[in-house]
C-alpha cells in the first residue's frame, strides 16, 4: 500500500487561519504540507481557493455538515447550508470528499436515528455523484455510547450505509469512546479513507454521553502525535488503503503551527505518511 499523505485539517488553526488566510497557509506549506483539510468552506470558497492556490496547496477533503439541520460542534453552532450549496463550493475548491464532521448524540442513542443518518448519508451520496464528488463521515465519541444487539451505533451506521460512503476514523474520539482503534481500523478496511491523527490523554467517561457536564475543547488534554494515550503507529499500520493522515488539534497545547510541525515531522519519521 502506497502511504497516505500527510495533511491537517484547518480547524485546529481556526482563529489563525480566519485572521490570515494567505499567512497560515504559507506557514503549513513551509512546515513541508501539501494537503489540508477545509473547514467552513461554504460561505467563501472563491477566497480558499485563491489561497490555497497561492500557497500550492490543495483540499482533497473537506469538513461540511451533510446530516442536520444545525451543525453542532462543542465550541458553538454553525449554520446549515443546502447540499446543493455545500457540493458547489467543495467543487469550485478541487475538493474530491466531503464529511460530515459530527452529528449530535441524541441521534446515536435509538436504532431509528441511527437508520435516518445512514439514510441521509446515502441520500447525500447520490446527489453528491452528480458533482464528481464522494461523501464522507467523521466519528466522535458519541457514536460508541448505544449498543444494539451487540453492535454500537457506529457499526450499525456501517451495515446500512452504502459501500459509496467512505469513512474518516478519528482515532483520538474513537478511543475515548471504548473502542479498540487498532481493531477498528482493520474492520473499517477500504472504507476508510482518511484517519485523523491526534492524541492526547483521554478524559475519563465519555464527554458526549448525555448525562455528562458541558464539554468543550480547551478542556481536553492533547499532546503530539505519539505522547498521548492513541496507539497511533499500530492504527496507521493497520489500514489498507488509507489515503490521508490528517493532523488535527481540538485544543492545541501550544504554539499550533509548532503543534502541527511537529505531528508531521512524527509520520515522516515514523514512516506513516508522505
Amino acid at each position: 500500500m502506497a502511504l497516505p499523505r500527510a495533511s491537517v485539517q484547518l480547524y485546529s488553526l481556526a482563529s489563525a487561519f480566519s485572521a490570515d488566510m494567505d499567512g497560515s497557509l504559507a506557514k503549513l506549506s513551509e512546515i513541508g504540507l501539501e494537503y489540508v483539510e477545509a473547514f467552513d468552506f461554504v460561505r467563501r470558497p472563491a477566497e480558499i481557493r485563491a489561497a490555497l492556490d497561492k500557497a500550492g496547496l490543495a483540499s482533497p477533503t473537506g469538513h461540511a455538515p451533510l446530516l442536520s439541520d444545525e451543525l453542532w460542534t462543542p465550541d458553538g453552532s454553525i449554520p446549515t447550508p443546502s447540499q446543493d450549496e455545500v457540493f458547489e463550493a467543495a467543487a469550485a475548491i478541487g475538493m474530491q470528499t466531503v464529511i460530515d464532521p459530527m452529528v449530535p448524540t441524541e441521534r446515536w442513542l435509538t436504532e431509528d436515528g441511527v437508520k435516518d443518518i445512514a439514510e441521509r448519508m446515502n441520500a447525500a451520496a447520490e446527489k453528491a455523484a452528480g458533482y464528481g464528488l464522494t461523501v464522507g463521515y467523521h466519528n466522535h465519541a458519541q457514536e460508541f455510547l448505544a449498543d444494539f444487539e451487540g453492535r454500537t451505533a457506529y457499526q450499525l451506521f456501517l451495515s446500512l450505509a452504502e459501500p459509496a460512503v467512505r469513512l474518516e476514523l478519528d482515532l483520538f474520539w474513537a478511543l475515548v469512546g471504548g473502542q479498540d482503534v487498532v481493531g477498528l481500523v482493520g474492520e473499517l478496511g477500504d472504507r476508510l479513507l482518511a484517519i485523523h491523527v491526534k492524541d492526547g490523554v483521554a478524559p475519563a467517561g465519555n464527554p458526549f454521553a448525555p448525562d455528562a457536564p458541558p464539554f468543550r475543547s480547551d478542556s481536553l488534554d492533547q499532546r503530539h502525535a505519539g505522547d498521548g494515550d492513541v496507539p497511533t503507529v499500530e492504527a496507521l499500520q493497520a489500514a489498507t488503503d488509507l489515503r490521508y493522515a490528517v493532523i488535527e488539534y481540538d485544543h492545541a497545547p501550544g504554539d499550533v503551527f509548532e503543534d502541527v510541525a511537529d505531528s508531521y515531522r512524527f509520520l515522516i519519521e515514523k514512516g506513516l505518511a508522505a
